[in-house]
């Protein structure tokens, strides 16, 4: 089986490209493009998440895989690297039309991985080396490292739909409901309650219904 697969990072790319020089090739390789895969995602996400992970998981040994380039499997050199021993492991051979790659199993292509993975090895100790670099200074000059808990994946959320809470809080929403509808703790929604007047004032006002209602229903016994 020859599979073709094309990438494009938005929508506004288009794969027309990318289809006529897989096509250009195959023809001059004399192969029949079996099945087309294509999908528009970031290169960035992993391939386990992109139809590309699941068509590696069909694909077979003595099976094709062509790409325009290598940066189509993904944009992280890793990632590549470890797409590629996977092709290698079981057999599955790779082509690139830009590059001119070829990984099957000969000495060649087992020399270019090689290569690459060297490269990739490389890659992963420097990213690690100017973490633990930045790391160092921001807590030599006294900064706190890592996330306040609830002041940005949980709060933020609060923050971005703050209208809808106040209008929730107006027609008399319970605390615990909005806290289940955006999946927040009490203690994160009262830190974005006395950060924000507008919703403070909103409860306020929530509970000055609830008691005049309260009243009114012991009036009426």
């Amino acid at each position: 089986m020859v599979v073709a697969y094309l990438r494009v990072s938005t929508g506004r790319q288009h794969l027309a490209n990318q289809r006529d020089e897989i096509r250009r090739f195959a023809e001059s390789k004399n192969f029949t493009i079996n099945t087309w895969v294509m999908e528009v995602v970031s290169g960035s996400k992993q391939e386990s998440a992109r139809k590309l992970g699941s068509l590696l998981r069909r694909m077979k040994r003595g099976d094709t895989l062509i790409v325009t380039e290598i940066s189509r499997l993904s944009r992280t050199l890793t990632e590549v690297m470890s797409i590629m021993g996977k092709c290698l492991s079981r057999e599955i051979n790779l082509y690139t039309t830009k590059e001119g790659y070829s990984f099957d199993n000969s000495i060649n292509s087992k020399v270019l991985c090689f290569a690459f993975g060297l490269v990739a090895e490389i890659e992963r100790q420097l990213i690690s080396l100017r973490t633990k670099e930045a790391l160092a200074v921001r807590k030599s000059e006294g900064m706190q490292l890592g996330r306040q808990e609830g002041t940005y994946t949980k709060r933020q959320v609060l923050l971005e739909n703050k209208s809808e809470i106040i209008k929730m809080l107006k027609n008399d929403i319970s605390v615990n409901e909005i806290c289940k509808r955006y999946s927040v703790s009490r203690d994160t929604f009262t830190r974005f309650r006395d950060t924000c007047p507008e919703v403070f004032r909103a409860l306020k006002a929530k509970e000055k219904r609830r008691i005049a209602c309260l009243r009114s229903k012991r009036g009426q016994v």
